[in-house]
C-alpha cells in the first residue's frame, strides 16, 4: 500500500497562506498610505491656495483702506474748501447786497416828487429819510415799496410838515418823512442765482 505523506503539504500551504496575508495586509497598509498621502497632499495643496487667497485678500483689504484713508482726506479737505466758497458767496453777496438795495431805492424813488436825505441798515431792518411834496407822495412810495419784490413790512417811521424856503419863491410846505422796512430774504438768495 502507498502512503502519501499529507503534512509537509498542508504546512507548506500554511505557509503561503500565511505570506498572502501578510502580502495582502502589507499591500493594503501600502495602499491606505498612499491613500493617506494623496489625500494629505490634496489637502496641501487646497490649504497653501487658501492661504494665498487668504495674503492676496490682506494685501487687497490693506490696499483699499489706504484708499479708503485718502477719501476721506479729500472729503475733509472738500468741506474745508465748501465752507470757505460759502464764506466767500455770503461775503460777495454782503458787500454787492447795499448796492442792490440802494439801487432798487432809486428805482423807487418818485421823481420830481420827493427826495432822500438820508438812507440807513440798521440790522435787520433799512430805514429811509427824505421829503416829500405832500402825504399822497409818501402813501405812493409806501405802495412802491411794499409792492417790490425785494422789501416788505414797510412802516411809517416818522412824519411831520416842515417849512422849506426855495430860492426865488416866498417857501413851501413839504412833507418829510421816515419809513422802515426789511430786505426780502428770497431775493438774497435769487440775487445769488442771478449772479451766477
Amino acid at each position: 500500500m502507498i502512503r502519501i505523506n499529507l503534512l509537509p503539504y498542508r504546512a507548506t500551504r500554511k505557509k503561503e497562506n500565511i505570506r498572502y496575508q501578510v502580502n495582502v495586509f502589507i499591500g493594503s497598509l501600502l495602499l491606505v498610505g498612499l491613500g493617506i498621502f494623496w489625500y494629505y497632499s490634496h489637502l496641501s495643496g487646497q490649504i497653501e491656495d487658501l492661504n494665498t487667497e487668504i495674503k492676496s485678500t490682506q494685501e487687497q483689504v490693506a490696499k483699499y483702506k489706504k484708499i479708503n484713508q485718502e477719501i476721506a482726506e479729500i472729503k475733509k479737505k472738500l468741506d474745508v474748501l465748501a465752507r470757505k466758497i460759502d464764506v466767500i458767496e455770503s461775503l460777495e453777496l454782503s458787500r454787492k447786497l447795499p448796492v442792490q438795495h440802494l439801487d432798487a431805492l432809486y428805482t423807487l424813488l418818485i421823481e420830481k416828487r420827493m427826495w432822500y436825505t438820508k438812507i440807513e441798515e440798521k440790522g435787520a431792518n433799512i430805514e429811509v429819510y427824505g421829503v416829500a411834496i405832500d402825504n399822497q407822495t409818501v402813501a405812493d412810495y409806501m405802495t412802491r415799496v411794499e409792492q417790490s419784490d425785494r422789501f416788505s413790512g414797510v412802516r411809517l417811521a416818522s412824519g411831520g410838515i416842515r417849512k422849506y424856503v426855495l430860492k426865488g419863491s416866498e417857501g413851501m410846505s413839504l412833507k418829510e418823512f421816515g419809513v422802515t422796512f426789511q430786505p426780502q430774504p428770497e431775493q438774497t438768495k435769487s440775487s445769488e442765482a442771478d449772479q451766477k
